[in-house]
């Protein structure tokens, strides 16, 4: 069994919020794998031990350029918060965004081979960003991106720099912008719940029946009746589809008025929405968590070997 280390357990609160010990057992039932220990947490915690989940791990900005039905989104990434509000480094996520929306190249090594100076530095993207990499003093990368032009109607909304949305619809632009807006806040998963993704579905539904069959171990303990099979599997399956709905764009709760669902605000604005792009910067992304007094003991221990 591997070796559960104070970053590991200090990582997985900050995902959690869940308290120390429990990260460490968590942990240790999972044999170090953060992302089981994570799914343990929820079984024994229920949704307190996600609403951390959404926290940023990476540095960075989202920019979008948005023209008529042509548009794209992009993230990229720095070290630091410092840099990501460095005008150079905003100029080249600006200039990023645009040239996937002109270009429509096919990834980003073809991004970066497009034609483009700032700075000094040129004649590439990649020219750029290594050039800007030297003059700044940090790492910096093109995470991810995402382009339409497929004829749709395009509404945007970002949040500062670090939550990026554009949503392709046809109708009321207006009502289309309230979506996006929505996006940022909510953050569903996807527009309806039949695109749910099949592994978040089947998370849910094993924790759902971990849930069960912990508490039926309880009842059993206590001496009390437990729930047969079948009542069981409808508790499992009532908690997946609470899930979808919680998660699927269209049968949540609009945010500007939680009476009706983003689907029934849309029907009433005569709106459809084709499909959304929603970017958090660092989101997924595992950020380094330095042990400075591990670092200042190995340190010290260098300098009495020389």
């Amino acid at each position: 069994m591997p070796a559960i280390t104070a970053s590991m357990v200090a990582e997985l609160r900050a995902k959690t919020d869940a308290p120390m010990m429990e990260c460490k057992k968590a942990l240790t039932e999972a044999d170090g794998d953060i992302a089981r220990a994570e799914e343990i947490l929820r079984v024994k915690l229920g949704n307190k031990a996600g609403k951390a989940a959404s926290r940023i791990t990476a540095e960075g900005v989202v920019a979008a350029a948005v023209e008529g039905a042509t548009g794209a989104l992009v993230e990229i990434n720095c070290e630091t918060d410092f840099v990501s509000k460095n005008d150079s480094f905003l100029a080249f996520a600006k200039a990023t965004a645009q040239l996937v929306a002109e270009k429509n190249p096919a990834d980003v090594a073809a991004l970066g081979a497009l034609a483009y100076e700032q700075d000094g530095f040129g004649p590439t993207l990649e020219d750029v960003r290594k050039g800007l990499i030297g003059k700044i003093g940090e790492n910096m990368s093109i995470r991810r991106f995402k382009r339409y032009a497929g004829g749709g109607q395009l509404a945007s909304y970002l949040h500062g720099t670090r939550i990026g949305v554009v949503v392709e619809f046809e109708g009321d632009a207006v009502a289309a912008k309230d979506v996006a807006m929505h996006v940022a806040a909510m953050k569903p998963k996807a527009l309806a719940a039949s695109e749910v993704p099949a592994d978040l579905v089947e998370s849910e539904r094993r924790i759902a029946a971990e849930k069960a069959a912990e508490d039926a171990a309880a009842a059993t303990a206590a001496g009390k009746p437990v729930q047969s099979p079948e009542i069981v599997a409808k508790r499992v399956e009532g908690s997946v589809q609470k899930f979808l709905k919680e998660v699927s764009l269209l049968n949540q709760a609009f945010v500007k008025n939680d009476k009706q669902t983003v689907e029934q605000m849309l029907k009433a604005a005569g709106t459809t929405v084709k499909g959304f792009t929603l970017y958090v910067v660092g989101e997924g992304i595992e950020k380094k968590v330095d042990d400075f007094a591990a670092e200042v003991a190995a340190q010290v221990a260098a300098a009495k070997g020389q």
